[in-house]
C-alpha cells in the first residue's frame, strides 16, 4: 500500500498556487513526418524500450508482457490509421480523436476506454480588456486497453511529457498498468482547472472592486466599469465551464463503477480527482452568477449616473425658464404696460430674475439635484 500512499506525490508534484501543471511542448513537423511524440514499453513499472514504432510496442508487449504507452500530437487520419489498425480501435473513437473539438466524455468500445479531457491554461494579460483571452483550451484524448495506452493530444499547451517522466520514477506505480496512467493525466487536467479557477477568481475580483469603487466616488462609470471586461470575463468562464462540467459523469464512472480495464487500487483515486473536479465546477458556476451580478450592478450604476444627469440638465433648464419667461413677456413690446415708464423698471425685473434663480437653485441644491 505504500505505493497508494504515494501516489498523490507522484502525479502532484509541489507548485506554488499560480503554476499552471501544464508546460508547452513544441512539436516539429516531425523528423519522419509523424505525428508519435513518444513511444515506450513498460514492464513491471519501468521503461523496457526507447525509440520503438507502435507496432514493435506491442509485439514486445504480446512477447513478454507490459504495457505500451504511444503518445501522438495533432495527428492526421493517415498518420492514425496504422495504430488505429494495430490496436483494434474503434472507427468513432479514431473519428473524434483526428478531428477534435469533443466535449469531455468516457465512451467503451469492446475492450477499450476512450476518454476525452479538456485542458484549460490561463493567458497571462497585464491588462483585462474588452478583447482579453483568458482561458485557452485544449484537448487529450485517451484510448485505454488491457496492455496498452494510446493518448492524443490537441492544442499548443497540455503536453504529457513531463507527466510521463514522473510517473517513470515511480515504478511501482507505474506497475498497475494503464490505468495508472489514465488517472494521473486525469489528474493532471483538473489540477490545471484548479490553477486557472484561482487565476480567473483574481480577474473577477479585480472588475468587481473596480465596478463597486467607480459607483462609490462620485466619479460614475470608468474604465473597471466597462460592461465590455465584464462580458468577455463571462464568455471565457463559460468557455471555461464547457471544459469542467461535462467531466464530471466520466469522473464519477471512473470512481464508482467497477471496470476490467482500472485498477481497483488505482479506482479509488478517481474518487479523489471527481471531488477535485466537483469543487471546481462550483466553483465555476459561482463565477458565472456573481459576474451576473457585477454586470447588473454596473449597468444599475450607469442608469444611476444618466438620471443623475438628466436632474442637474432638468434644474438648470427650470433656472433658465425664469429669464427667459420674463424677457418673453417684456419683448412683446405693449403700449399699456405700467413697468415700462417706470425708471425703475429694469433694475427691479433683474432683481426680481435673480432672486427668483437664485431661490430655484438653493432648492435643488438643497434636494440633491445640483
Amino acid at each position: 500500500m505504500s505505493m497508494i500512499r504515494d501516489l498523490r506525490a507522484a502525479v502532484r508534484p509541489s507548485r506554488r498556487r499560480d503554476d499552471s501543471p501544464y508546460t508547452y511542448e513544441k512539436i516539429s513537423p516531425a523528423g519522419a513526418n509523424s505525428a508519435i511524440v513518444d513511444c515506450g514499453v513498460y514492464r513491471e513499472g519501468r521503461r523496457v524500450s526507447e525509440h520503438v514504432s507502435p507496432a514493435e510496442a506491442m509485439a514486445r508487449v504480446r512477447e513478454d508482457g507490459g504495457f505500451a504507452w504511444i503518445g501522438l500530437h495533432e495527428p492526421s487520419e493517415s498518420e492514425f490509421a496504422g495504430i488505429a489498425a494495430e490496436f483494434g480501435l474503434h472507427p468513432l473513437a479514431v473519428e473524434d480523436a483526428v478531428h477534435a473539438h469533443q466535449r469531455p466524455k468516457l465512451e467503451r468500445y469492446d475492450d477499450t476506454l476512450f476518454t476525452v479531457f479538456k485542458t484549460v491554461h490561463y493567458v497571462e494579460h497585464a491588462e483585462l480588456t474588452a478583447t482579453s483571452e483568458v482561458v485557452e483550451t485544449g484537448e487529450v484524448m485517451c484510448f485505454t486497453g488491457r496492455d496498452f495506452i494510446v493518448t492524443v493530444r490537441h492544442g499548443g499547451q497540455g503536453s504529457l511529457r513531463a507527466l510521463r517522466h514522473r510517473l517513470q520514477d515511480d515504478p511501482e506505480l507505474l506497475g498497475k498498468g494503464p490505468s495508472a496512467v489514465l488517472h494521473a493525466i486525469a489528474d493532471q487536467v483538473v489540477d490545471g482547472y484548479i490553477a486557472v479557477a484561482g487565476a480567473v477568481q483574481d480577474d473577477i475580483d479585480e472588475v468587481e472592486i473596480d465596478v463597486f469603487s467607480s459607483g462609490t466616488n462620485g466619479k460614475g462609470s470608468s474604465k473597471g466599469g466597462d460592461a465590455g471586461r465584464i462580458y468577455q470575463l463571462k464568455r471565457e468562464v463559460l468557455e471555461f465551464k464547457r471544459a469542467v462540467s461535462p467531466l464530471l459523469r466520466p469522473m464519477q464512472q471512473l470512481s464508482e463503477r467497477p471496470m476490467r480495464l482500472v485498477d481497483t487500487d488505482i479506482q479509488k483515486y478517481f474518487r479523489d480527482v471527481a471531488d477535485h473536479l466537483a469543487r471546481v465546477n462550483e466553483q465555476v458556476l459561482s463565477f458565472d452568477d456573481l459576474l451576473n451580478s457585477i454586470l447588473q450592478a454596473n449597468l444599475a450604476q450607469a442608469t444611476v449616473a444618466q438620471n443623475e444627469d438628466m436632474r442637474k440638465i432638468t434644474s438648470w433648464a427650470a433656472i433658465f425658464a425664469v429669464p427667459t419667461m420674463i424677457a418673453g413677456i417684456y419683448g412683446m413690446n405693449f403700449d399699456y404696460m405700467p413697468e415700462l415708464h417706470w425708471k425703475f423698471s429694469y433694475p427691479a425685473m433683474v432683481l426680481v430674475t435673480v432672486t427668483i434663480c437664485f431661490g430655484i437653485h438653493r432648492g435643488f441644491k438643497r434636494n440633491g439635484w445640483l
